[in-house]
């Protein structure tokens, strides 16, 4: 008999537990359902060739054997690399949906002096044909492999594009065809003129992206394709573009074409464009609807892979735009929307000034007030540390922990500069110019040094946190308090409602939060930074942690 009491105790206890665990399971799947918007997205950049090195074998081609100035060199890292820091689940834990790579296109094969001492062309900003992977970076195959392995992950993939330039001429690098280029004059930017319809710099062949005229293809790039025995497939697909678009044969559309071929081929997700405000604004229009075109087939002829609805992504680089400035840059002269018919972010120059000379609740509120006002429907990335930024918000890392918080809490999509969440230092002795943005990844510190593994993991709660709550980075922003410093986002997409508390800067220990305006008593929240789960009670909640930040979501 006492046995049957305690089996029939048993049996209550667990079925009394069932459907306790089945609505956390179900809350859960909630929770990870959250739509994946670009207005809010965790982007992570990186130089492709600083980041990892996963195959030794690829670090020394086309003869880049001449010694370089510091940190000016290939390095080795490449597409496995990255590949193997997705597998790991590096980026998963830093919570980024989205890496962004320099370009992999091959580069020219010679180095060359702009002054700053010799270079190669490791950032893949000087192509030579854009057909073809840069041998240092990988293969054909190796990036496929890497899209496949992030869309797994529930990464998306995004490529870096340069229309306006080619590689710089040099002995084994001949300039291309003066139909296809200018070299001169330089650049003066004071006038829209003088910033599209000139070169960047010396030696920099500008494409002639106005140009509606027939051009051949450069003698080279032909000789080129016919050493590599793909000289017929090249000109059969070019054929049959032009004859579905009708385009004349002029530079840019050769070039839109060559790029939109990484979409068709491997289902990348997005492209950042380089050097946008120095090319007309109707050639990225051009560029969206081919981009546009190429996704939306993609996806018919795999749709098995397809992540989810999103249309392809498209973030400009205009140089020194900033969120104040809503859809339009000033030339001077003239201004420009490349926001309609084009982009749907462009890189935000702002933040950085804004997070030294204003409080957090001044940055928030503007920014959230501008991406729903006069940017609703478009959006921004927002950087505090790049590659070709000389005046970074924090040069030697002494506030890693302020870049997190502000970066990622921030309204808009947040880019990530690698090194950013393992304090890499920007600050390299014996470097000139940007080449002392550009350093290896720093692997070897973040395994050796306790501290940096302990801002790593800030980046990662944070992230992790903006990923899981589209109402962070794409919702609309409301304090709650000004002290202590607590406040709403929340964010509406059909049937989804998202909505997460947060407090910054509170004291350490006890510490106590009005969430009245968002949450009912009863509900049970869980503070996703210090890992446990308070009720509200009176409209408050109640915690203790060693924590000065608090991130709320209901559980």
């Amino acid at each position: 008999m006492k046995n049957n009491v305690l089996i029939c105790l048993t049996l209550l206890f667990v079925f009394a537990c069932k459907p306790n665990n089945e609505s956390e399971k179900k809350e859960k799947q909630e929770r990870e359902k959250a739509p994946f918007v670009w207005e809010g997205a965790n982007l992570y950049f990186l130089l492709t060739d600083r980041f990892n090195n996963g195959d030794t074998r690829n670090d020394v081609n086309y003869n880049r054997t001449d010694e370089t100035a510091k940190l000016r060199g290939f390095e080795g890292g490449d597409l496995k690399g990255i590949t193997q820091k997705i597998n790991e689940g590096y980026f998963t834990d830093l919570g980024v949906n989205a890496i962004w790579m320099s370009p992999i296109f091959e580069q020219i094969h010679e180095g060359t002096n702009e002054g700053t001492g010799k270079t190669y062309g490791f950032h893949g900003y000087w192509t030579k044909d854009w057909t073809n992977l840069d041998a240092n970076f990988g293969t054909r195959e190796d990036l496929k492999t890497l899209v496949e392995s992030a869309h797994k992950k529930g990464i998306r993939v995004v490529l870096d594009a340069v229309i306006n330039h080619t590689g710089p001429a040099t002995d084994k690098d001949p300039v291309w065809p003066s139909d296809w280029v200018r070299v001169g004059p330089q650049c003066e930017y004071t006038n829209y003129e003088n910033t599209i319809a000139c070169t960047l710099v010396k030696n920099l062949p500008d494409i002639k992206t106005e140009s509606n005229e027939t051009v051949n293809l450069p003698p080279e790039l032909i000789e080129k394709w016919k050493a590599e025995g793909r000289y017929e497939k090249e000109i059969a697909e070019l054929d049959a573009f032009f004859k579905r678009t009708g385009y004349p044969k002029a530079p840019r559309f050769y070039i839109i074409k060559w790029l939109t071929d990484y979409i068709s081929d491997f289902g990348i997700d997005g492209y950042r464009v380089d050097t946008v405000k120095h090319t007309e604004e109707y050639v990225w229009q051009e560029f969206k609807k081919e981009c546009d075109f190429a996704f939306s087939n993609w996806k018919t002829t795999n749709s098995n892979a397809v992540l989810d609805d999103n249309k392809f992504y498209l973030v400009g680089e205009v140089y020194n735009y900033g969120i104040s400035s809503g859809k339009l840059f000033d030339f001077g002269d003239k201004k420009v929307n490349y926001f309609d018919n084009a982009f749907n972010q462009l890189i935000n120059f702002e933040l950085k000034w804004n997070v030294k000379e204003k409080s957090k609740e001044e940055v928030f509120k503007r920014y959230s007030n501008i991406l729903n006002s006069d940017l609703k429907g478009y959006g921004i990335l927002n950087y505090l540390s790049s590659h070709d930024d000389g005046q970074p918000f924090d040069p030697k890392r002494e506030k890693p922990y302020k870049t997190a918080t502000m970066l990622l809490l921030t309204p808009g999509a947040s880019q990530i500069y690698y090194g950013d969440e393992t304090a890499r230092s920007l600050v390299v002795e014996g470097t000139v110019g940007d080449a002392t943005l550009r350093s290896f990844m720093n692997w070897k510190a973040l395994t050796e040094n306790p501290e940096i593994q302990n801002i790593l993991k800030h980046w990662q709660k944070l992230g992790q946190f903006r990923k899981e709550h589209p109402a962070v980075g794409a919702g609309v922003h409301q304090m709650i308090s000004e002290t202590p410093y607590v406040f709403y986002r929340s964010y509406i997409k059909g049937d989804y409602k998202d909505v997460i508390v947060s407090g910054l800067d509170l004291p350490k220990g006890e510490k106590q939060l009005d969430v009245s305006s968002v949450f009912k008593n009863g509900d049970i929240l869980h503070d996703a930074y210090s890992y446990q789960d308070v009720e509200v009670k009176n409209g408050k909640v109640s915690l203790t942690s060693e924590f000065d930040i608090v991130l709320l979501e209901k559980k």
